[in-house]
């Protein structure tokens, strides 16, 4: 194990939700909204796009069982689902980690534009 996973919070899977072979689902320790996960490879990389096809696989089966979870825990309206890449697009834990996020009418004043917001001028369109 490198320097960078020994230190990583996500390399050592704490309060998991639910699981499979390459990867788990845990609460988010800074929810942006009631119920907001987090779903992780349990291998250490830092950018999706190095994963692989079967974590990758893995990442979405327990992206869509966290669905099925939220759906009957929290009946959200909607969700965001998200990944950062990089220091640019905000990443801060170098942890390959999507972030599924439900969404309630009335959470934010406009929520159109969804993800578009990480750029807040170009949001509305």
């Amino acid at each position: 194990m490198n320097e960078s996973a020994q230190n990583c919070p996500f390399c050592q899977p704490e309060d998991v939700l639910f699981e499979n072979d390459l990867a788990y689902a845990r609460a988010d320790r800074y929810p942006v909204n009631p119920g907001h996960l987090l779903i992780i490879p349990k291998c250490h990389v830092a950018d999706f796009f190095l994963t692989t096809m079967a974590e990758k696989t893995a990442l979405l089966a327990l992206l869509d069982e966290a669905r099925h979870y939220l759906d009957s825990k929290h009946a959200p309206a909607g969700y965001n689902v998200g990944v950062n890449v990089g220091e640019a697009a905000g990443q801060t834990i170098f942890h390959v980690h999507l972030h599924l996020i439900p969404r309630y009418l009335g959470d934010t004043a406009d929520p159109r534009g969804g993800v578009r917001g990480v750029i807040p001028s170009r949001q509305s369109y």
